[in-house]
């Protein structure tokens, strides 16, 4: 069975604070992500296929603090981070900090493809970019006006946020997806603009193999969420020992990093699994988290809140 998963970032996400317009537009596109990864899974297309994709799709949706819509750092840059994984043969590349390349996601798979390296920082990772021909765009193509009201109010608080922190309308978070394949690969990606107000070339969980981005023969996960605690738990790799070393299945697995590990230290996040079987799971211990998914055969599914 193929099946493929998404997700939009987590976070406090109130149902009074959230328009019935605003929903709709989050639901078309998380929907438009999840089928254009889904068509590239039923045309045969593989699982990191799919999943660069599906990511691409909400890297140029600026509703998603990805790509375009990133938020801003301290210094009134966006800085991004992406990764990606192929679980059949646990190959991997990321890129952090990346300033001018439309698709961070894009460039990540040219460090695992071109490269002999797994993580690549700005300004490298930017000019790898160029090199190959990656798009490119100037600063002002990721500007967003809720974003830069995001950076004035954090910088009059003096403190970083998480994109779904404050403001409930700012809720446009780390994007991700899994899927498993008809040949039965499993593959992750995730994307992110990071935290705002973030200073010193902050990195967060996202580009971290292990931490944010997992993928092997058993399982594909991405995470979103406060990064550092991702980071400390080495959260998506933890779900993959959890299953190799306990024979736990996915779900259990999961429930565990999210609800027992992370959620009592204030590790707030959830994220996205498949399993070599195709069973999904979508956890998260915050109040809510933009996710969605589809299985071969069957149409797509998307929710924001818990249900």
């Amino acid at each position: 069975m193929f099946a493929l998963a998404i997700h939009g970032g987590a976070g406090t996400i109130a149902r009074a604070s959230l328009s019935p317009d605003a929903e709709r537009e989050y639901r078309a596109a998380l929907e438009t992500a999840l089928n254009t990864g889904y068509d590239l899974l039923a045309q045969g297309a593989a699982a990191l296929d799919a999943v660069e994709a599906a990511v691409r799709s909400l890297e140029d949706c600026p509703l998603f603090n990805a790509g375009r819509g990133a938020v801003f750092t301290h210094d009134g840059h966006h800085e991004m981070d992406a990764a990606l994984m192929s679980g059949h043969n646990r190959l991997a590349g990321a890129v952090a900090g990346v300033r001018q390349v439309q698709n961070p996601i894009r460039a990540a798979r040219l460090v695992m493809e071109k490269t002999e390296h797994v993580l690549l920082g700005f300004p490298g990772a930017d000019e790898l970019a160029r090199e190959y021909g990656l798009p490119l765009q100037p600063v002002e193509y990721f500007f967003t006006q809720h974003r830069y009201n995001q950076l004035q109010d954090a910088l009059k608080a003096g403190k970083m946020q998480l994109d779904h922190a404050a403001d409930p309308n700012w809720k446009k978070g780390t994007v991700g997806a899994v899927a498993r394949d008809q040949h039965g690969n499993l593959a992750a990606a995730t994307s992110t603009g990071g935290m705002t107000n973030k200073r010193y070339s902050r990195i967060g969980d996202t580009p971290l193999i292990g931490a944010g981005t997992w993928a092997d023969e058993r399982c594909a996960i991405s995470c979103t969420g406060n990064g550092e605690y991702f980071i400390r738990a080495v959260a998506a790799y933890d779900i993959a020992c959890l299953m190799e070393y306990k024979g736990l299945p996915l779900e259990e697995a999961c429930r565990i990093v999210v609800q027992d590990k992370l959620a009592p230290v204030g590790g707030e996040g959830g994220l996205i699994a498949i399993d070599a079987a195709g069973n999904i799971t979508l956890p998260f211990n915050s109040e809510g988290m933009y996710r969605g998914s589809r299985t071969e055969g069957g149409a797509a599914w998307v929710a924001i809140y818990k249900e």
